[in-house]
């Protein structure tokens, strides 16, 4: 399998958040987690990517255990995350985050033309290349942290919350990009408060309730299922 969390239990100091979560991400699909807000999502992301180290469990990625690495060797294995809330550098250009995101690469002769491939799918950086990043609209804030993420060069990408507080068009402009660079190689782990907008652009689904990962399947089935709906979700 090529991303494995095990039996994981997270919390911050003698809270815990995260019960017994255990979940698989297959190469070469587009996985979603759904959950309503405060459900711990951001915190299990979190924790796969180093920046919060597991009170017990396994985060097994390519074969290798993951669990007390640094969030850099995470990075440098192919994780990368794509956090809620954008997390630009808002005083540097478009192009100046972008390359920040390929940091660890060097003089990488395929930079440029890595870079060039984020402005053709994503055009409207292109157009924003050497304007602010503070000064972006919602929409391509969201764009420029994904393009800045995909500039690592990641084989699994992990978006969160990649909907919040935008506009509809705009959240369908991202989710047929996302389709792109899933359609390019890249394998994408989404986790959304959105239930309909994650399940009905993915393969398969996690639901997490309270911590727990309470139900799974294919998404189409999730998407259909009642019991997703009411009880866990307050729909």
């Amino acid at each position: 399998m090529f991303l494995e969390v095990k039996n994981l239990n997270v919390g911050y100091g003698d809270v815990q958040v995260l019960w017994d979560v255990s979940f698989e991400v297959e190469k070469g699909k587009i996985v979603s987690l759904v959950g309503a807000n405060g459900a711990g999502k951001t915190t299990l992301l979190k924790t796969i990517s180093g920046l919060i180290r597991p009170m017990s469990g396994e985060i097994i990625f390519n074969g290798e255990v993951l669990t007390q690495l640094s969030s850099k060797d995470i990075v440098n294995r192919g994780i990368v995350h794509v956090p809620e809330g954008r997390r630009l550098f808002p005083d540097m250009t478009v192009e100046e985050n972008l390359l920040m995101g390929a940091y660890r690469r060097g003089k990488d002769p395929e930079l440029q033309k890595d870079l060039d491939r984020m402005y053709g799918i994503f055009e409207r950086l292109k157009e924003r290349s050497k304007q602010k990043a503070g000064s972006l609209s919602g929409g391509e804030q969201q764009m420029c942290a994904m393009a800045r993420g995909l500039m690592g060069n990641p084989s699994l990408l992990l978006v969160d919350e990649m909907s919040l507080g935008l506009a509809p068009l705009i959240v369908d402009d991202l989710i047929d990009i996302v389709k792109e660079i899933h359609k390019q190689g890249t394998t994408v782990f989404i986790v959304e408060q959105d239930v309909h907008l994650a399940l009905a652009n993915s393969d398969y689904g996690y639901v997490l309730s309270t911590g727990r990962v309470m139900m799974e399947g294919k998404s189409e089935e999730l998407l259909l299922n009642k019991e997703v709906k009411e009880v866990f979700l307050g729909i």
